[in-house]
């Protein structure tokens, strides 16, 4: 009896994490393609055109309260709802970032294999390791300039 009730358990919790995983992967492509409709000139256009049929419709409506709260609340809902769309899409796309700058750093030799997880350092971290690619680049601009001078006087 105790085990089949640890059985059942088990397959409820299996059934609930894939209904998770079927829901977050619908969520997934429908940001994806959201991300794609809506970022066209198309979908700005259509906008415009939804706020200039709303303008004229004003006479219409006397400029009515009414008139006014269809726009927005219509706004209000779709600003709401693509915050959710836009900060999917940029964790995502943010997230493929990092693993393909991971997988270069990995790859390459000369680099620091612990620049890999830089994400999780801390504010102040992230400033020192700054200031010190700052130094390294004016570093490098010096050589640079210096070996340029050089090359100059030499072709002289």
């Amino acid at each position: 009896m105790a085990l089949e009730t640890k059985v059942r358990k088990l397959q409820n919790h299996a059934a609930r994490r894939k209904f998770f995983e079927v829901v977050q992967y619908a969520f997934r492509i429908f940001a994806h393609q959201s991300s794609i409709v809506l970022g066209t000139a198309w979908a700005f256009a259509g906008a415009v055109v939804v706020v200039l049929v709303w303008l004229l419709a004003g006479p219409t409506f006397q400029f009515s309260d009414t008139w006014q709260l269809v726009i927005n609340t219509a706004t209000t809902v779709v600003t709401f709802l693509m915050v959710f769309l836009i900060q999917n899409t940029q964790n995502r796309d943010a997230k493929v970032v990092h693993l393909k700058l991971d997988e270069l750093i990995r790859a390459l030799k000369s680099a620091r294999n612990e620049l890999v997880d830089l994400e999780d350092l801390s504010d102040e971290e992230l400033k020192k390791l700054e200031q010190q690619f700052q130094k390294l680049r004016r570093k490098a601009e010096n050589d640079g300039k210096h070996r340029r001078d050089v090359k100059l006087t030499k072709s002289r």
